[in-house]
């Protein structure tokens, strides 16, 4: 088994950055998640709600070598923007359940945001302090945090997985008497580590902890599903699909369920190509 993508997200709910190598470090991979959108409440602003949030394609210096600030922001038919990592004071946020403090970027980042997803009522904030961040108990320790990820530092998705998740809803979509559906493609599921080679599907369902490359990992539960999954990134436009499908094969507790979180236990680079191991 191993890694054959890498991607972090540096504004959460937009475009995913593929990379190479990336470090991964207590709270995730270095870059992953640490800003995030909110509205004029100062509650996290999704996909989920607004789909042309994946229409911005957020890059730090890690993620393309040409950024030379803390943070760029393109999208088509905007002139990019640059920002450095804001030193305001800290407002109050919410993320979910959580309640936390995030740093403004300020007036130019706020407009450009609006611009390009058409509200006037948005803000974009930086998490300044990812420790403040605690996990859920049930599938933490009580030292482990993050920055503005849903639940936990890493998620991680088979191919193994996907293939058969196709595989349903092709033969779903037959027995309505519908045309072949497209297969859909990774990114539905956003995950930072995909894992090729798994012998059978779901079989990381079964995991506890592994190795990637020279890091060692925690699995902390299954992901449940949203209609984020739902999305086309590309056209934007919502169907059904994954959801319909994995609710009558992958579903119970009254949630729908695809891929794993992890929680890093010691730091290091981590690298496509590099091999998966189960400790456990």
């Amino acid at each position: 088994m191993q890694i054959t993508a890498l991607n972090v997200h540096p504004v959460k709910s937009t475009a995913i950055r593929p990379l190479q190598s990336a470090y991964a470090a207590r709270p995730g991979l270095c870059g992953d998640r640490e800003w995030m959108v909110v509205t004029a409440d100062h509650v996290l602003l999704t996909a989920r709600e607004c789909p042309a949030l994946f229409s911005i394609v957020a890059d730090t210096p890690t993620t393309d070598t040409a950024v030379l600030r803390s943070l760029r922001l393109q999208a088509a038919g905007v002139e990019a923007l640059e920002l450095d990592t804001p030193d305001a004071e800290p407002v109050a946020v919410r993320l979910h359940r959580h309640d936390l403090l995030a740093r403004p970027a300020g007036e130019r980042a706020d407009s450009w945001v609006q611009q390009v997803i058409g509200r006037d009522d948005v803000h974009l904030v930086w998490c300044h302090d990812p420790q403040a961040r605690r996990l859920n108990p049930a599938h933490s320790r009580p030292d482990d945090y993050t920055a503005f990820a849903d639940g936990y530092p890493i998620t991680l998705a088979s191919t193994t997985s996907l293939a058969q998740l196709n595989r349903w809803i092709a033969q779903e979509a037959a027995d309505r008497g519908e045309p072949a559906p497209k297969p859909l493609p990774m990114q539905r599921f956003r995950p930072n580590l995909v894992v090729d080679g798994i012998a059978e599907a779901f079989e990381e369902d079964g995991w506890h902890r592994i190795r990637v490359g020279q890091v060692e990992l925690r699995v902390a539960k299954s992901i449940d599903r949203c209609v984020m999954t739902t999305i086309d990134i590309a056209a934007l436009t919502k169907g059904k699909e994954p959801i319909r499908t994995l609710a009558r094969h992958r579903r119970w507790d009254g949630k729908t369920w695809f891929a794993r979180h992890l929680i890093p236990d010691t730091e290091g680079i981590i690298r496509v190509g590099d091999p998966v191991t189960v400790l456990d």
